[in-house]
């Protein structure tokens, strides 16, 4: 005997404008940066506390220095994920001692129904700098790294809210379970720096705040990478992928 799937309740799909898929990612992204200065131990277990999101209790970083500084990221990042000009965006883990990367979170976006643009897309990553006592300044330095213009993929199938957010939620359980083949960062809590960059496209027209700056891309040399899952909405993929420096 044969059993037939359930037809998916069309009146439960969630088929998310351009601006509301863009709050959803740039809101996924502010969750990825707390969760992953937990995990890893930037900073003590002490400075989180504890929120519902996603079915999940999610950390968030109760350091005011640490809040403002995502805070000045997401505002200008909402902006440009509106405008659909995000195609990456970066969390590099530092060893403050050595100055080396040793980790590297990097989230790639592709955009499904993007504005239009009469500019060519070009894509290089802008940078504003955060660590334990938010000494460092933002860095200014051309990227070599650019993209040509492509065509977009085709939209995502419909789905319900509830299923984006599983998937979500299947994200973060990876990156909480990703301590069990990251190597220890150096130095315990406070030994490592953490930066933010961003990947714009039409990065000649996109207006950039002061405190930012061009960045390279601050790979990991000679580093692992590891594919993690991703998510989609009607509007919006992102991809995951850590890479990190093998342990001495």
């Amino acid at each position: 005997m044969t059993s037939v799937a359930p037809e998916k309740d069309k009146s439960k799909v969630h088929k998310l404008s351009l601006k509301g898929s863009a709050k959803l990612v740039a809101e996924f992204f502010q969750y990825s940066i707390h969760t992953i200065l937990f995990q890893r131990g930037v900073y003590p277990a002490e400075d989180f506390t504890a929120v519902k999101k996603y079915g999940l209790n999610m950390l968030v970083s109760s350091d005011d220095q640490v809040r403002a500084y995502i805070k000045k990221i997401m505002t200008q990042l909402d902006k440009w994920m509106v405008g659909g000009k995000v195609s990456k965006l970066v969390i590099v883990i530092t060893d403050k001692d050595t100055g080396e990367h040793v980790e590297r979170w990097q989230f790639d976006v592709q955009i499904l129904a993007k504005p239009k643009s009469k500019s060519s897309s070009k894509s290089k990553p802008s940078t504003t700098s955060g660590g334990a006592d938010q000494e460092n300044a933002p860095s200014h330095a051309d990227s070599e790294n650019s993209r040509a213009a492509a065509a977009p993929p085709a939209p995502a199938a419909d789905k319900t809210e509830a299923e984006i957010q599983a998937e979500i939620a299947a994200i973060f359980r990876q990156i909480t379970a990703s301590v069990t083949f990251l190597p220890q960062l150096p130095g315990g809590h406070g030994g490592c720096t953490f930066n933010v960059l961003v990947y714009v496209d039409d990065a000649e027209t996109v207006e950039v705040p002061v405190e930012w700056g061009d960045s390279d891309a601050k790979e990991i040399a000679n580093g692992e990478r590891v594919q993690l899952r991703g998510f989609s909405t009607h509007c919006h993929r992102v991809d995951t992928l850590v890479s990190y420096r093998l342990a001495d």
